[in-house]
């Protein structure tokens, strides 16, 4: 069985947990064209071309934020459209989850932090933890408790 779980945003990431505990964690593809960033469809599709039969995916559910910018809200909803938008397409199940429901499980007794989510990850996830002692890994870091949490769901 494999695990997926996604960060959708533009600095977010897709990570896939194995029943074993191994673990493999993808930046969300992007680019920089012109002064803006966007998704590469292309790559998503290809990572999640990836997932069989035997994964169970998780999405966290995402909404706009007070004091976040429209355009920064607009790229935020625009690619938990794509995420889903190919999921769909390739007729691979889903759940979404609210970051509340996946905090409380796997922050359980911490602040609900971006570090405290590095931290956790890297304890669960020490051979990864190269990949998440950055500030800039966040979207990483939640990808993989995202998994994890869906892992524990069964």
């Amino acid at each position: 069985m494999i695990y997926i779980g996604i960060d959708p945003g533009l600095s977010g990431a897709i990570a896939m947990v194995l029943s074993d505990g191994e673990a493999v964690v993808y930046d969300a593809p992007t680019a920089k064209i012109g002064n803006k960033h966007d998704f590469l469809l292309a790559e998503m599709v290809s990572i999640i071309a990836r997932i069989n039969d035997h994964s169970r995916v998780a999405i966290e559910k995402v909404h706009s934020m007070p004091r976040q910018g429209v355009a920064s809200s607009f790229s935020f909803g625009k690619g938990v459209g794509y995420w889903i938008g190919i999921l769909a397409a390739l007729r691979i199940p889903y759940e979404e989850v609210t970051p509340q429901r996946w905090q409380a499980i796997m922050l359980d007794g911490m602040q609900k932090t971006k570090d405290a989510s590095r931290y956790k990850a890297m304890q669960l996830f020490p051979q990864l933890a190269d990949q998440l002692n950055l500030k800039k890994h966040e979207g990483r870091a939640d990808a993989l408790l995202i998994a994890e949490w869906r892992r524990r769901q069964g």
